[in-house]
């Protein structure tokens, strides 16, 4: 705690106060392409600008195609040699995640990098277009399938390239505030004994879960690919537009947790490009450092659950 108030660093050199162009200093990266999903604004925007600054190939991918196109030209204005490309992905369809996945293999592009950065927040009780609880559905459900469906073309490209590949989840220090069983799998729709905080908590949990399944299985193949989770810090972006009384008690009664979006998108670049990741996987990150997750997210047999869990709701969607 005294390092995030302080900005002070931790054993990685970095800290709350660093920001994603000084974690990224000196790399290059133009033999990389990336995924970042929800890079059109907030963190996501920055992720992409600084990727695109050291030589990424990125490809955002967003559900605004209005706000990619602007999120695009942004960047091009202040980086005329950056490679952007935009497409469009709703992780709220079970079929716009598989048809986002479709085009982007029918581009023959490589895939080093993959960032599960988008998500929603503390929403009021709504079901997606498949009928699964929100949150639920956009934070864990569509990161998942899109990772599921996106995973071999990564396996080619390390394999072919030599180069380690990344996936990168972005979760939250919301995971600690779950419901009691850490995944409702019979209640994840119940409407009566939703509670918007204890929902988001149970969505960035099953994130982690996520990232240390997959990191568990592409080890036991021996695939050259990592999976990290991260916690990027409380930052003020489009996303807290459903706590904005939250938000404002944060600011008057706990300023110094806050961060400003170049600090909020450190972490994600740090676990996306910087060379002492390499090897490191199933670890979860906070300020650019190690950090010790909950007890529920250690929970292997939680997460091979999870995993079952996950993949039959998704089979069910494409049936409907």
């Amino acid at each position: 705690m005294l390092r995030m108030v302080t900005g002070r660093p931790g054993p990685s050199g970095f800290g709350s106060a660093t920001t994603a162009e000084q974690v990224t200093d000196g790399i290059d990266g133009s033999n990389l392409t990336a995924i970042v999903t929800g890079g059109a604004s907030g963190i996501g925007l920055e992720t992409a600008r600084v990727l695109a600054m050291r030589n990424v190939h990125v490809i955002i991918a967003a559900r605004n195609m209005e706000a990619a196109k602007e999120a695009k030209q942004c960047i091009l204005e202040n980086n005329k040699d950056a490679r952007i490309d935009i497409e469009k992905l709703d992780l709220n369809s079970i079929r716009s995640v598989k048809a986002f996945a479709d085009n982007f293999k029918e581009l023959n592009l490589p895939l080093n990098i993959l960032i599960n950065n988008a998500g929603v927040m503390f929403c009021p009780y709504q079901l997606s277009e498949d009928g699964i609880e929100l949150q639920f559905a956009t934070n864990h459900l569509g990161p998942f399938q899109l990772t599921n469906l996106l995973i071999d073309k990564m396996k080619e490209t390390a394999k072919a390239t030599g180069t380690q590949g990344r996936i990168v989840n972005l979760s939250s220090m919301a995971h600690y505030l779950t419901y009691k069983e850490g995944i409702r799998f019979d209640k994840i729709n119940d409407k009566n004994s939703y509670q918007d905080k204890l929902a988001y908590g149970q969505a960035k949990l099953a994130t982690i879960l996520h990232a240390n399944e997959l990191s568990r299985r592409l080890q036991e193949e021996g695939a050259n690919i990592t999976v990290n989770s991260l916690h990027p810090g409380l930052i003020m972006t489009p996303l807290m537009r459903h706590s904005s009384l939250l938000s404002k008690f944060l600011k008057v009664f706990a300023p110094f947790i806050w961060k400003n979006v170049p600090q909020g998108a450190a972490t994600t670049c740090y676990a996306a490009l910087h060379p002492s990741l390499k090897g490191v996987t199933g670890k979860y990150f906070n300020d650019c450092n190690e950090y010790g997750p909950s007890k529920l997210a250690y929970d292997e047999d939680l997460a091979r659950k999870l995993w079952d869990f996950s993949n039959d709701m998704i089979d069910a969607a494409l049936k409907a």
